[in-house]
């Protein structure tokens, strides 16, 4: 049966978390749990909300992208939002406003919505519009003058993609969450680095000082110390995938050889005295596995 995927409902619970004012009692303000909807009910036939057991021959929410043909499974890929009223910073935050801000980074093209395919929306309670990144369509049903549809490309919702960012941005700008004191680059820079250690690929490409406290602040963090690692890591790596191609006499001793200057400790000097520890047992594990 068609499921709600963990990264929707990390959405569901993040709005509710900030928009259901009294959690335990029902007040026409606050945003309530059955107004949050990802799987479409028995009147729904296929589109978003369905996964691959309900869609329909030519569904629209497959057929029209590659990125949802390739993504099509048995989650949802679609999230509902009903309407709330906040006050916050000195002013009257609700579903529409919140769709409309929504609707303008999306048309601005910032990179928490580039999997959103399309929003359906009231901007003032008369009329439905849709933003639809594929431009297929402007308008839609009357159920939209009381709450707001977000799709997804049903790629996103396959890899797990984290939706809350634009979420969490939203509630940051109206007063209801803190600032996060991380700036974008530096959280991209970790992100980076994380999929570059644990999900392979190349890392974040930048060269750096290893020793500090270089050009600049930045270039002796603790981001660049790793940075540099994972640069060296990914330099020594295709230095073996070169030789592996080569009719060698005695390919592994040399392979070896390789590996072997490349010591837990030179890499650990790269980094902070209070990381190098770590990073030299984690590398020193891996290169024996």
């Amino acid at each position: 049966m068609t499921r709600a995927p963990t990264n929707l409902l990390a959405v569901r619970s993040l709005l509710l978390a900030h928009l259901d004012l009294d959690p335990d009692a029902a007040r026409p303000q606050d945003l309530e749990p059955a107004e949050v909807g990802i799987v479409g009910d028995a009147d729904h036939v296929g589109g978003y909300h369905c996964g691959s057991d309900r869609v329909v021959a030519g569904d629209y929410s497959v057929v029209e992208s590659p990125r949802d043909a390739t993504g099509l499974t048995l989650d949802a890929s679609a999230l509902d939002v009903g309407g709330f009223s906040v006050t916050s910073g000195g002013a009257v935050h609700d579903l529409r406003s919140f769709s409309v801000w929504c609707v303008a980074r999306c048309v601005a093209g910032t990179d928490d919505t580039r999997d959103i395919r399309e929003i359906i929306y009231s901007p003032e309670g008369t009329t439905v519009r849709r933003w639809d990144r594929l431009g297929r369509r402007s308008t839609g049903d009357a159920s939209h003058l009381w709450h707001t549809h977000f799709s997804f490309f049903r790629d996103s919702t396959k890899a797990g993609r984290d939706q809350t960012p634009l979420f969490r941005r939203y509630l940051t700008t109206i007063g209801l969450l803190k600032e996060d004191n991380m700036s974008a680059q530096a959280e991209s820079q970790i992100n980076s680095l994380f999929n570059a250690v644990f999900n392979g690929g190349s890392s974040m490409g930048r060269r750096v000082d290893p020793d500090g406290p270089g050009p600049d602040p930045e270039s002796n963090s603790v981001v660049a110390k790793l940075d540099y690692t994972m640069y060296r890591l990914d330099t020594v790596l295709s230095q073996i995938v070169a030789l592996s191609n080569r009719d060698l006499t005695d390919e592994p001793a040399i392979v070896a050889g390789v590996l072997a200057s490349l010591t837990p400790e030179k890499i650990a000097a790269a980094l902070p005295p209070s990381l190098a520890r770590q990073v030299a047992d984690e590398i020193a594990r891996r290169l024996a596995a």
